[in-house]
């Protein structure tokens, strides 16, 4: 095999359900020379004999003897990919025909940009189409997801194709878990690295019961959520003597998240 010029990174846990569709969509790609690290996660159910089905050389099948968790799957997986780029993606979403080909290019053309995203649609349980994430579709320079990024997370995670020699430095970190994305943008522009987006769909997003994003909507309070993200990403940065403009701007933000987050408890405990 040569050496491929993508990686693509799929951790996968218990996601028999909808791998089989995931894997698929990433073989039918028109840009062909990548490799597909598959990492089951210590899944239960059928995902590895489902995965064990695929002939296709370009599939590289790595089996956690036990569960550790999404955060140390995806830093082991960065470390062990071979390409130039590394692309993410979810073990229940489709990536759309062109996505590796328009992001291979976005990046070999933007010499400057970290990494790039897209734009996602939403998907059910039935592969149908129900709608596109609006605040995804207004951000897609740097200038503008800089911005966004004060008060929110706007990228979607599995949309996200990076620079593989930035990943591997930077890695996710183990303490922000369920917005170790969010953390990672931020410690990004901290740095001064750009994050920018094609402006086409390149992902199905699939949101239901079961996913990450799925059962985030359902838990309390955003604005904790973000309060903690940023509380541990300011802590990082004193940690480092990276202090800017940029951290400046976010420290305030995580203190009006943390006043939101207040505001909406009390009304939560008094309604």
């Amino acid at each position: 095999m040569q050496q491929p010029v993508i990686s693509i990174i799929l951790p996968a846990y218990n996601a028999a359900m909808y791998i089989e569709q995931t894997i698929n969509s990433l073989l039918l790609q028109s840009f062909t020379n990548f490799e597909l690290l598959i990492i089951d996660d210590g899944s239960t159910d059928d995902t590895a004999t489902i995965i064990k089905k695929f002939t296709d050389s370009r599939i590289v099948f790595i089996k956690n003897e036990q569960n550790l968790g999404l955060i140390k799957t995806l830093n082991k997986a960065a470390l062990l990919s071979k390409g130039k780029y590394i692309a993410r993606m979810d073990a229940d979403d489709i990536a759309l025909p062109e996505r590796l080909q328009l992001q291979k290019e976005y990046l070999n053309t933007n010499i400057s940009v970290a990494a790039v995203a897209g734009w996602v649609n939403f998907i059910n349980e039935k592969s149908e189409i129900t709608g596109v994430w609006a605040l995804d579709r207004l951000t897609n320079t740097a200038a503008t997801i800089k911005k966004a990024l004060l008060k929110e997370n706007c990228i979607a995670h599995p949309s996200v194709m990076i620079r593989a020699e930035i990943l591997q430095k930077f890695k996710y970190c183990e303490k922000q878990q369920h917005v170790e994305d969010y953390d990672l943008w931020l410690r990004l522009f901290a740095k001064g690295y750009a994050v920018e987006k094609v402006q086409q769909p390149v992902l199905n997003y699939r949101v239901h019961g079961a996913s990450v994003t799925g059962t985030q909507l359902k838990k309390s309070n955003f604005f904790f959520k973000h309060f903690h993200c940023k509380r541990r990403f300011i802590g990082g940065c004193l940690k480092r003597s990276t202090i800017n403009g940029f951290v400046i701007k976010v420290f305030f933000s995580m203190i009006l998240d943390l006043l939101m987050g207040l505001g909406k408890a009390v009304k939560n405990n008094t309604a």
